[in-house]
């Protein structure tokens, strides 16, 4: 056939040509292969033009939150407004209280006294005695030691609970000298400067008190910083401006002692020496110190548990030295404290009118006449006035730490601490002129004997002149420039005390100052984008690879860690197990919708050079379980399952649903693996999600064997056998996390970025879980929905705030590599287990176990309520049983585990502490106890309901729990979970009658009874848990089923799982394997043995004929089956079985004649085996037949083996061509095989740790026996603690009148009338109770009490997550046109990608849902529509691709009808403006570097040997520098070829979208010997 012939007949056939592609590395692949892929994208006929597009879900995941966001985005503006307000506030009232108490220190100072009550026409004077001015010292002291106070506390908490390092001396030494002469500087200045000028100046010169951070800042400069000589000149700047505050007051006021002011300062600036020095600075002191600054940041909290109680001893000891100074005895500080607190009287002097009004000019000159009156003291004013500036200040501080923590430090941090001081000016200058013009207006809210130290004048001009007030403004300047820092914060979201503060607490004497300088500056470095196109350059893929392949062959140094090392990594890795196909589409969606989240962040990054923090690489790696089972024509080969088919056909309709248009992913790349086999997808957005196939021939399955294989692969081999530096493999592995699903998991990207969050908070995080949902419908799932509620919103809380989380469930976790790799973690995973309690630990509760060892090796796990998942739960009876029967045992023996080493585990892990480990221990005893304490309540119940004595309630209730006891220990599973639902439903109608018992034992007792209080508190606890909760609120509406649960879940539930604690099945999703012939016939063999044997064993067995159903009587007859006669019996005839034997065996052969007919004509059609083989096959061309000799058919062996086939049977090797891969239904991918290295590593991981355990009898009868000793063990255990727990507490009720407790509350008062004496006899009646009830009562009480203060606090924690994850983007901010357009962009970079990576209507594709509304029905253009969608010839399918073309295709200047936006992507002129800005300045910067990008095989897409069929060629990258954009993405080389996604043949140009090269559907198998 000639060549143009050969195209005619494939163009005709609708084929593609076979690619033939040698390999000459190993003899083995000498043959050409010849491989045939039909086309999968047809032309659209006339007829069958009619659309189906994907829903719109609004369920689970995908619900409208617009409410939700709109809810938190008035939050967050209120947030932002709320705490601005709060920070000013209380910064303008502590600095103005602490202005007021210095005031009134001054010896001999004379105030102007109201004479309201002493005279009108008179005037008065009032000194403060020595007791007045002691106890306004010791207020001072104390605003001073509290903070210090506080530090303690925290130091001693963290040492006493974590773990903390001992400081080198000299480090101590330095902390300690600079910590005293801070405090040495406060004392001065607070006790001999401020009280010799008036309050105005004095508020003004705490500007100058930050010279030293000024002078470190100058020196830290380096010259990586921007700017730098514009940067030095502004330091010197503002260093002249502070050192003009040391000379100022002293020059102009002429008071030697203020020549104090530049000591105290330069002391006080001391204080915040840490922040402005760093490593990088070009000076070798400065560098030394930044060295130290940071070994302090691990020895802080042991330095200050000493250096705090020091502060506040040096500074009492400054107060006595002031007081000395000043002439009096120093001992007045202590004899008069309690004089100054306690009554105490005022003396007030009379002074000569001065003519001229009634202003005393001069006060100090003021001449006295003699007359003084005495007036009681308001002792109690200093105390109060104490109180206000120390909550003043820690409001300040707890309000700043908050702005800082959600991300709002600009506007609610930085603007009101600097706003403080002219605030506060303001207000003292207009208080002073108000008092001085009129002593008496603050008469009745402020003691008339205190007020501030007044400025002498109070005009505008003279305050200007006068008082020196411009500059102050140089001097606020300086300030705000030297703590700049805060105005632009770099810290993550939710950052700790640590991250934000350097210094653990505030300074209250100066609170504004320590809150500006004390906030940390930020060092370390963003991750830019050229550390990402670093990443790329290290990758040598011409794809986009999701984790990138990190080499030291960049020229830099081994050790160096580079920026780009630090960027997030994450793994997805979900374990399949016979979902159903909507499971498997929530899961796949939730994959496509991260896809598409991190492609619009790379594309950010790489096209519109914005730094996003929250960027992430991403991949998803699949294992699923059972994968494999026997084919359909041999049972030596494996064909996939249905399960498998399934999973590949529902790609392409979740990504449908996911970019609501028809999307066809490109068939996945097959590779062959020691394991069983891989399936590889390319996903719209380029990354990669890689579906291992588990065989479990040959691999270990089950659900830990699946976590181990992807550890091990992820961060054995995939990281640790990295070519790069250790220090580079430590970075990497603290920034690489594994995202643990199931494969019904439903989420969004948002709930992965707030998981992330917390692993970026705390590095010594170990796993992260988020709010799972259970999703489903029916009874048991409305149960769950209350149980997960209740679960989450109290135990997981309680269990995050005080201590760590227990579990981090498998199905929705984030793990982080380091703390998997550590010791006695992974290692310690992959034991094999050996004892029964490991198969109830390690296999039945693998989730619980890995958080089990990260916690016993010091991490902490977390739960974020914002990050939420939902997931498919059990919608049967007998399935919800089955999944708690593995959930309760695991739980009890993980926990058990825990506590039994607790002391361990808290000297390891520094979130663990006794007392949480007494939680734990109540709460173990809850769980043991709780069979025992719902029986005692059902008897109970039963006598209030039912009016029925003790004893027959006991008996009552007694019955059902043992006769369900015995079904469990005799019977098989389907008749105890049988029995199970009979008595729950029996159960649940009983409850009904418990709670009307239950109701009228109550207004029996009355509301103060212990059960009462008990019942409200708990009832209390879930109603405000809910509205806590608005958007869960109705998960507490099933809370009623719940309640009828109680029984059922906590009695019969508990019973089952212990009685069953021998039974290690999954017990869900199980489902029917597939057999081989000979396993079935063995099975049938065994059944016929086991039938006759059981009926020589019956009771007639022994009568001759009684065992043989060959026999057949000419007369029978029989009654219902019950007995049969027989009479002339005589054998029966096999003649029928005989001719059905026959036909089965011509029915085969004549199927072995077909397939061997098939296989010779069209070896490469649809039938089985149409594939690739190695070995001898007769021809590979196509085109040519061989003829099949009928007649050696006849010579056929009827063996199982096919002898018939004239072409011999094909050899097969499972690493090369097993016979799976060839299977129609993995559709028509290309195959690849694994290197050399992946196999070893494989191969090798197999055979150490996860190889398939045989099926060894003995073995498996000495495990059946071990577990159930731990079964009987258990029962016996679990039961005795109940029966005593049981007849104490039962006894106790029934001898109540003789041992019992009274109860105060809730007492009967009975008033009793007599006649015939007129007594009135009044008795009290008290609730009686037994003690054992009332300790369990009080313990549930305790419990609930810590549940739901935890729940409280970790309420505020979870809001604070969501606002400081809250963007407000478009409105409640800038208006757009205010921003520059860089910051437009920076800000709206994703939203815009988001929205320009839409693959939705890119060929103006929106009409599918015009008119959409009810009005609109008729008006829908349906017909033009179809022809449209008709004419279509390609969906372009990656979203880099679509972004490009609507990116490099807009125009500014054609506004909203810039064609390639389209109606519904119509953006803002002025968002327009700034990308075509960037566009440019992005293609300037190309050409000018010649930068290579990611995700493209080269710069722009373009194609260069992409086309190239001929071979697999060496991959490399072409530069395409000084192209224009007409060139690269016009006619005629199209845009970037779309590997990831099938194409359409023999498309026609389209000058509305981007013309893409079509590219031939390779299937072909390249060689692994690479």
């Amino acid at each position: 056939m000639s060549e143009h012939d050969r195209k005619i007949y494939y163009e005709r056939h609708d084929l593609e040509e076979p690619v033939y592609i040698a390999n000459n590395n190993n003899s083995i692949y000498s043959n050409y292969c010849s491989i045939y892929s039909q086309r999968t994208v047809q032309e659209t006929k006339g007829w069958d033009v009619f659309r189906e597009f994907p829903p719109k879900q609004d369920s689970g995941s995908m619900e409208s939150q617009k409410c939700l966001e709109f809810t938190v985005r008035v939050l967050k503006i209120l947030a932002y407004a709320v705490t601005f307000i709060v920070v000013l506030a209380s910064g303008v009232i502590a600095k103005g209280l602490v202005l007021f108490m210095t005031s009134q220190l001054k010896k001999d100072r004379r105030l102007a006294y109201c004479n309201r009550n002493l005279g009108r026409d008179k005037q008065f004077v009032v000194s403060l005695p020595d007791e007045e001015r002691v106890a306004w010292m010791w207020v001072i002291l104390a605003v001073f030691a509290i903070p210090e106070v506080g530090t303690l506390i925290r130091s001693v908490r963290i040492c006493f609970f974590k773990s903390v390092k001992k400081p080198k001396s000299i480090h101590f030494v330095v902390v300690f000298i600079t910590e005293s002469l801070h405090t040495i500087g406060l004392a001065l200045l607070f006790f001999k400067v401020l009280p010799e000028i008036d309050v105005v100046k004095g508020a003004m010169i705490t500007n100058c008190m930050c010279i030293l951070p000024a002078i470190l800042g100058l020196l830290s400069r380096n010259s990586r910083d921007s700017k730098r000589f514009v940067k030095v000149i502004v330091d010197i700047a503002a260093i002249v401006a502070q050192v003009t505050g040391f000379i100022v007051w002293p020059l102009l006021e002429n008071k030697p002692v203020l020549w104090l002011i530049p000591i105290s300062a330069l002391c006080i600036s001391l204080g915040w020496w840490e922040n402005y020095v760093t490593r990088q600075s070009p000076i070798g002191i400065i560098k030394s110190l930044g060295r130290m600054k940071e070994e302090l940041n691990q020895t802080r909290y042991y330095t200050y548990r000493f250096v705090s109680v020091w502060k506040i001893i040096l500074f009492s000891v400054c107060i006595l030295m002031c007081i000395w100074m000043d002439g009096d005895n120093p001992a007045m500080f202590f004899q008069l404290f309690n004089e100054g607190f306690g009554p105490h009287n005022i003396v007030v002097e009379e002074v000569q009118i001065q003519l001229g009004g009634t202003i005393i000019p001069d006060l100090a000159n003021a001449t006295l006449t003699g007359d003084s009156v005495e007036v009681a003291a308001v002792y109690k004013s200093a105390f109060y006035v104490l109180l206000i500036q120390v909550f003043a200040a820690y409001f300040c501080y707890i309000f700043g730490k908050f702005a800082c923590k959600i991300l709002i430090q600009g506007f609610s941090y930085a603007f009101p601490i600097n706003l403080v001081i002219p605030v506060v000016v303001n207000f003292l200058i207009a208080a002073c002129g108000l008092r001085n013009g009129d002593t008496c207006i603050f008469h009745g809210t402020i003691p008339d004997y205190l007020f501030f130290e007044s400025p002498p004048v109070f005009s505008l001009s003279d305050f200007i002149s006068r008082q020196m007030a411009w500059v102050w403004l140089l001097w606020l300047l300086s300030q705000t420039w030297i703590s700049i820092h805060i105005w632009t914060p770099k810290a993550e979201r939710l950052a700790s005390t640590e991250k934000l503060f350097v210094l653990p607490m505030y300074n209250g004497l100066l609170i504004d100052q320590s809150m500006a300088l004390n906030r940390k500056r930020d060092d370390h470095k963003d991750v830019k984008t050229e550390d990402l196109a670093e990443i790329e350059k290290e990758k040598g893929d011409e794809y986009y690879e999701t984790i990138s392949v990190h080499t030291d062959n960049t020229g830099s140094s081994p050790k160096t860690v580079k920026s780009s090392d630090s960027i997030t990594r994450i793994y997805a890795c979900a374990t399949m197990w016979h979902e159903t196909r909507d499971e498997m589409m929530e899961f796949l969606k939730s994959i496509l919708r991260l896809d598409e989240d991190q492609c619009a962040r790379r594309v950010a990054q790489k096209y519109l050079r914005v730094v996003d923090p929250d960027y992430y690489e991403f991949e998803t790696h699949i294992f699923l379980d059972d994968a494999f089972e026997i084919s359909d024509h041999s049972d030596d080969d494996s064909q996939v399952n249905r399960f498998v088919k399934l999973f590949v056909d529902t790609i392409d309709e979740a990504a449908s649903e996911v970019h609501q248009t028809i999307i066809r992913v490109r068939p996945p790349k097959k590779y062959p693996a020691p394991y069983g086999g891989r399936l590889t997808w390319v996903l719209p957005g380029k990354t990669k999600m890689i579906c291992h196939l588990k065989d479990k021939s040959k691999i270990r399955h089950k659900k830990r064997w699946s976590q181990v294989m992807y550890m091990y692969y992820l961060l054995g081999y995939r990281l640790m056998e990295l070519p790069i530096s250790v220090d580079r493999k430590e970075t990497m592995a603290e920034n690489t996390y594994l995202l643990t699903l199931d494969g019904d998991i439903d989420f969004q990207p948002h709930a992965v970025r707030l998981l992330i969050d917390l692993m970026k908070k705390n590095k010594n995080l170990g796993a992260a879980c988020g709010r799972i949902h259970p999703v489903g419908s029916g009874p048991m799932v409305w149960y769950q929905l209350f149980e997960y509620a209740i679960g989450h919103w109290l135990q997981k809380a309680t269990e995050h705030m005080i201590g760590c989380v227990l579990c981090s469930p498998g199905c929705f976790s984030l793990f982080r590599g380091k703390a998997l790799m550590d010791d006695n973690v992974m290692k310690k995973y992959t034991l094999r287990p050996e004892e029964a309690r490991h198969f109830v630990q390690y296999d039945q509760g693998e989730d619980r176990w890995l958080c089990t060892l990260l916690l016993q090796r010091g991490y902490r796990v977390e739960y974020s309520a914002a990050s939420d998942a939902y997931t498919h739960c059990p919608e049967g009876f007998s399935e919800f049983y089955n999944q708690r029967r593995r959930w309760v045992p695991s739980t009890i023996a993980n926990i058990m585990d825990l506590l039994a080493d607790y002391k361990h585990t808290i000297k390891i892990n520094d979130n663990i502490s006794s007392p949480y480990i007494a939680y734990q221990m109540m709460l173990m005893g809850g769980t043991i106890l709780g069979p025992g304490t719902i029986f005692l309540m059902l008897v109970g119940a039963f006598v209030a309901a039912f009016r029925i004595d003790n004893w027959t309630s006991f008996e009552y209730n007694l019955y059902p729990i043992v006769l369900f006891m015995f079904v469990c220990f005799t019977m098989k599973s389907d008749i105890q979970l049988l029995v199970a639902q009979i008595l729950s439903t029996a159960y649940a109608m009983i409850m009904m009658a418990v709670i009307v018992g239950t109701a009228l034992q109550l207004g029996e007792d009355g509301i103060g009874s212990p059960s009462a209080i008990f019942l409200i508190s708990l009832s209390g606890s879930f109603f405000i848990a809910a509205c806590l909760h608005p958007q869960e609120f109705w998960c507490v509406v099933p809370g009623i089923i719940y309640l009828l649960s109680i029984p059922s879940m906590y009695l019969l539930l508990i019973l089952y799982s212990i009685i069953n604690l021998n039974v290690v099945s999954w017990g869900t999703r199980e489902i029917q394997q597939k057999k081989t012939k000979k396993e079935i016939e063995a099975e049938k063999k065994a059944a016929e043995e086991a039938k006759k044997n059981a009926k020589q064993k019956s009771l007639l067995g022994f009568l001759p004929g009684m065992n043989s159903e060959e026999e057949e009587g000419s007369i029978e007859f029989s009654f219902a089956g019950l007995f049969k006669c027989l009479l002339c019996t005589h054998p029966k005839s096999n003649e029928e079985k005989v001719q059905l034997l026959h036909i089965s065996t011509t029915l085969e052969k004549l199927e072995k004649k077909l397939e061997n007919v098939e296989r010779v004509i069209d070896p490469h059609g649809q039938s089985r085996g149409r594939k690739l083989s190695v070995g001898l096959r007769g021809s590979t061309n196509g085109d040519q037949l061989v003829t099949v000799a009928e007649g050696e058919e006849d010579h056929a062996s009827d063996s199982e083996t096919d002898t018939m086939s004239t072409v011999p049977r094909e050899k097969r090797d499972d690493l090369i061509n097993p016979y799976w891969i060839e299977d129609p239904d993995l559709k028509k991918g290309e195959v690849d095989f694994l290197n050399q290295s992946e196999l070893a590593f494989w191969k090798e991981l197999i055979d150490k740790y996860i190889y398939p355990i045989d099926a060894n009898k003995e073995e498996q009868a000495r495990i059946a026996r071990d577990l159930l000793e731990l079964r009987n063990k258990s029962v016996f255990a679990f039961v005795m603690f109940n029966a005593l727990f049981i007849l104490i507490v039962f006894l106790l009720q029934l001898n109540k009148d003789q041992l019992h407790v009274i109860w105060p509350l809730g007492v009967k008062t009975n008033i009793t009338y007599i006649e015939e004496t007129g007594e009135v006899l009044i008795s009290k009646e008290y609730l009686q109770l037994e003690p054992i009830g009332l300790v369990f009562v009080f313990f549930f009480a305790l419990i609930l009490v810590i549940q739901f203060s935890a729940m409280l606090f970790h309420r505020f924690g979870t809001i604070s997550h969501i606002l400081a994850s809250t963007e407000l983007n478009w409105f409640c901010t800038k208006k757009s046109e205010d921003l520059s357009q860089d910051a437009l962009l920076d800000k709206n970079a994703i939203a815009i990608v988001k929205d320009l990576q839409k693959l939705n209507g890119l060929d103006d594709e929106y009409d599918n849902d015009s008119g959409s509304g009810p009005q609109n029905v008729g008006r829908r253009k349906t017909i033009h529509n179809l022809e449209k969608a008709r004419q279509k010839k390609r969906n372009i399918g990656t979203l880099d691709v679509a972004f490009k073309k609507r990116f490099f295709n807009m125009n500014a200047n054609d506004g909203p009808g810039t064609p390639v936006l389209n109606r519904k992507m119509t953006l803002r002129r002025e968002t327009l403006k700034a990308l075509e800005t960037r566009r440019n300045s992005v293609m300037a910067e190309r050409r000018k570097s010649q930068m290579q990008t990611l995700g493209a095989n080269n710069e722009y897409g373009v194609t260069g040997i992409l086309n190239n069929n001929h071979g697999v060629g060496p991959r490399h990258r072409t530069s395409t520098a000084n192209i224009s954009v007409k060139d690269v993405f016009g006619e005629p080389n199209g845009g970037m070829v779309n590997r990831g996604y099938e194409t359409t043949l023999g498309d026609e140009d389209d000058s509305n979208s981007m013309r893409l090269q079509p590219r031939q559907n390779q299937v072909s198998f390249q060689t692994r010997f690479q």
